[in-house]
């Protein structure tokens, strides 16, 4: 059976129902201006189109075709953007996303959509068995998880508007499946004692292709590209997507982990990182936790002390001081990875985190080149393997890049979040609400009419 948070989201009006486009095109609050009020309608009504466009009954597809279900860390930014068109409706996201929780805390990387045709992704339901494992949700999803960014779409999303969500009972009932979510993330993925959490499929760490990953990936003997079918390059240029090779090895990762009953050990998972992203989503998560705590009446105090686990685990096992960045971590080895990539900057979303100048000191340096690249690059573009067309091996993502500019505001320094929000503007309303960009250039790559794009270009619009 579904359960009884996503049976609750599922009675949301469709796509095409007058109660969620009156949301979408009236629902909005006043959007301070960025260069003139034509520019900012143009933005808006764009974003609003492409939302509207994605909506599934109870959840906002990533991209039409490309991403026909519903992808666990999209739904988190979308979410924060769209709190400001219909809080209802966001919070209706991630009790969807939610609702297919697994018993043992994990939240799905995707819930597949039962409507969607078989073939149209993969790997589908087929290939992830979900239905045969105990504690798994009745709706078929993934067995894999992606960053913990759910927490704090959750608590942005309360404080838009307090007064909807508690009249719907949103943090009664969404709190506890987050502290779940956490719990999961802090014990059965702590596969080293660490106290970080580590991903076991490049999937899960969001940034799928990273060069990050060629290191431990070269360990994984991958499945032949005959084996297999692959749906995303009916829908996208092979020069931007992954090779066969490392398909395969996903592929061979991910059937290895349900052959396994998605049972969490080294001994099961060939791959195995502890990645700064992941973890830095994870510990400002706890703060969300807290606050949220406190505003049901609860202690807040464990989730602060986690929080400051998390931070300090964080700096002492994978900040390199000489750098002045973030490293992931093979669990296997117990090496640091050392390639620049956005993700070990995205700690800086952490409150109090102690090496917050250094990191925007790296940010600036000609890896990431902050003043004039933009969006950030997912890859240091100083190596000679960047690659600015390719999935994560160079392109710049506007979520990693409003992480950082979440990050820069909290740490006080609103004249380089002022600016990067201003460039990240210009380059939707240049490109589209593309998937990724060329950092350099702006131009747009992956698909078109992407979620995220158009939910994160709301809140950057109606930032202070």
């Amino acid at each position: 059976m579904i359960d009884n948070l996503d049976r609750d989201a599922r009675r949301a009006p469709a796509v095409r129902g007058a109660g969620v486009i009156d949301d979408l095109h009236r629902g909005a609050r006043q959007v301070p201006a960025v260069r003139g009020a034509g520019v900012v309608d143009d933005l808006d009504r764009g974003a609003r189109r492409v939302l509207a466009a994605n909506w599934r009954q109870c959840a906002t597809v990533p991209a039409a075709a490309l991403y026909p279900h519903q992808w666990s860390w999209d739904s988190a930014f979308i979410a924060i953007g769209l709190r400001h068109l219909s809080p209802a409706r966001a919070q209706r996201e991630l009790e969807s996303l939610l609702g297919a929780q697994w018993r043992d805390g994990r939240v799905p990387h995707i819930v597949f959509d039962p409507h969607v045709r078989a073939d149209a992704y993969f790997p589908g339901p087929a290939f992830w068995r979900s239905g045969a494992v105990p504690g798994a949700p009745g709706v078929p999803t993934s067995g894999i998880v992606q960053p913990p960014a759910h927490a704090l779409a959750a608590w942005s999303t309360y404080l838009t508007d307090p007064a909807t969500a508690r009249a719907r009972g949103f943090l009664p009932r969404i709190y506890p499946r987050l502290v779940r979510w956490h719990r999961y993330l802090t014990t059965r993925r702590d596969l080293t004692g660490s106290g970080l959490m580590s991903v076991v499929h490049p999937w899960e760490s969001g940034m799928d292709n990273s060069p990050a990953w060629d290191s431990p990936l070269s360990r994984v003997i991958p499945v032949p590209a005959t084996a297999f079918t692959r749906r995303d390059l009916n829908h996208g240029v092979a020069a931007e997507r992954p090779t066969d090779e490392d398909y395969g090895r996903y592929v061979r990762l991910a059937r290895d982990y349900r052959d396994a009953g998605y049972a969490d050990s080294l001994q099961v998972h060939g791959f195995a990182v502890e990645d700064p992203l992941c973890n830095a989503l994870l510990a400002a998560g706890e703060h969300a936790l807290a606050s949220m705590a406190a505003e049901l009446g609860r202690d807040p105090q464990p989730h602060l002390a986690a929080a400051a686990r998390l931070t300090a685990a964080l700096v002492s096992t994978l900040y390199d001081p000489a750098a002045g960045m973030f490293f992931p971590r093979d669990a296997h080895t117990s090496h640091l990875i050392r390639t620049y990539s956005v993700g070990g900057l995205a700690p800086l979303v952490v409150p109090d985190l102690p090496v917050a100048a250094e990191l925007v000191r790296t940010a600036l340096s000609d890896r990431f080149r902050l003043h004039e690249a933009c969006p950030l690059p997912s890859y240091d573009l100083t190596a000679a393997d960047h690659d600015p067309g390719r999935y994560w091996r160079g392109p710049g993502w506007i979520n990693t890049s409003w992480l950082f500019w979440h990050g820069l505001r909290l740490h006080g320094e609103t004249a380089l979040a002022d600016d990067l929000r201003r460039r990240l503007l210009d380059r939707v309303r240049t490109a589209g609400f593309r998937e990724y960009l060329d950092p350099l250039t702006g131009a747009g790559h992956g698909a078109s009419d992407f979620s995220w794009t158009a939910a994160l270009t709301l809140d950057l619009l109606r930032a202070a």
